[in-house]
């Protein structure tokens, strides 16, 4: 547990944090893609919902 510093002698902890942030972007984007492919629509939702309450 004590040799995990280590690590850091192998990679570069600035490409690493690059590549972490990159990854993590796209894998957002990714998924919004398939959220909204799906036909899930907030703003629709949102507006349906506002109309059926104001009735």
């Amino acid at each position: 547990m004590s040799n995990f510093y280590k690590i850091w002698l192998i990679f570069d902890p600035r490409r690493v944090f690059v590549a972490q942030g990159v990854f993590l972007f796209l894998l957002a984007v990714m998924i919004h893609l398939v959220v909204l492919s799906n036909g899930v629509n907030w703003f629709e939702n949102a507006a349906e919902a506002r109309s059926m309450a104001a009735e």
